[in-house]
């Protein structure tokens, strides 16, 4: 299924993909999740810099069963489910040295315009490091939310935040739950959680926030101050909103950090310099994960992930259009659409 335009998909019969080089691995896809970057580039065609060249395949988040081998592999073989990290990184740049494999030099990332084409496909070819078995006990739907999962997962870890700490999340979509699922695996349970959509509301608060609030309704800072007067040791934005941005500066409490986690559409944020400064506030970019995805698949076997409630919604391959469609509109109550191929 590829992209053809603005807010327009096609399905396409195409050549199967083979296997090329010794460690490539074919995987037949099972389940795809729809992300939020996804939507972008349907939407609007670009994310910055990164413009979609008309036909193009998205979708990253997904799992499947290994078809074929090469001759190298030995981490997976025919048979086996897996989870896929849609990051591909060289292991060999100055960046992948320091461990940073998501700033590679090289990167290559599934669905990304000018790097590789996505997974809403059946058969799909990835290297064998991007490629993690699934724990018997975990289902395709769990491993495929274990991509956005471990970006919680990585920010959680990014803030070092303590169980004691007190925690905002501005933004409750598929990014927003996973942080704070992955904080309250971390222990905290001081939670505050902002979101413009009723029905995701009242998923934060069954998910674990002690208060969620409608930004448009009432004043964000003055609730959450009214119940925590010291303020917020960690603001994780995950709504690429300005607004949103200047709520979790006035949240912060002196020394408290905010993590950037959302995807602006527009070209620059500002931040309100003097508060910054007098607060002597951290600013932390997070950029996808790295090294978070199999602590991740682990958290969800041993149940200290709680993440199917993220799924509300299912569509087949040929019905990718009305997904998209749905999740652009943030249409009823959609957390996750998910795209059932095999």
């Amino acid at each position: 299924m590829r992209l053809t335009g603005i807010r327009r998909m096609e399905m396409m019969e195409v050549d199967p993909p083979s296997l090329s080089t010794d460690s490539d691995v074919l995987v037949r896809m099972n389940t795809v999740g729809v992300c939020g970057s996804d939507v972008h580039y349907y939407v609007s065609g670009r994310i910055g810099t990164q413009i979609v060249e008309f036909p193009f395949a998205v979708g990253h988040e997904g799992a499947g069963v290994v078809v074929d081998v090469g001759a190298r592999v030995s981490r997976v073989k025919p048979g086996d489910r897996v989870a896929i990290d849609p990051a591909m990184s060289c292991h060999e740049c100055d960046q992948c040295l320091m461990g940073r494999h998501h700033t590679c030099r090289k990167l290559r990332f599934l669905g990304c315009p000018g790097q590789a084409e996505g997974c809403l496909s059946e058969l799909i070819l990835m290297p064998e490091r991007s490629l993690y078995p699934i724990p018997p006990d975990i289902s395709f739907d769990q491993a495929t939310l274990a991509e956005p999962l471990s970006i919680g997962l990585y920010a959680v870890r990014q803030s070092d935040v303590r169980p004691s700490h007190v925690i905002g999340i501005l933004g409750f979509g598929p990014i927003g739950m996973s942080v704070l699922l992955a904080a309250r695996a971390n222990g905290v349970d001081r939670m505050f959680v902002t979101e413009k959509i009723t029905a995701r509301l009242s998923l934060a608060g069954a998910s674990g926030a002690v208060l969620a609030l409608n930004p448009d309704r009432e004043d964000p800072v003055a609730r959450i101050a009214a119940a925590e007067p010291l303020l917020l040791d960690v603001v994780y934005e995950c709504c690429g909103q300005q607004e949103a941005i200047d709520q979790a500066v006035d949240l912060l409490k002196p020394g408290g950090r905010l993590m950037v986690i959302g995807i602006p559409e527009i070209e620059r944020l500002s931040f309100a310099a003097d508060k910054m400064r007098r607060k002597e506030i951290s600013i932390i970019n997070v950029r996808r994960q790295s090294g978070a995805f199999q602590s991740t698949l682990d958290l969800l076997a041993a149940g200290r992930l709680h993440a199917d409630r993220m799924i509300t919604h299912r569509f087949s391959l040929p019905e990718c259009q009305s997904a998209f469609d749905l999740v652009a509109a943030y249409s009823d109550g959609v957390m996750k659409a998910m795209i059932d191929i095999g």
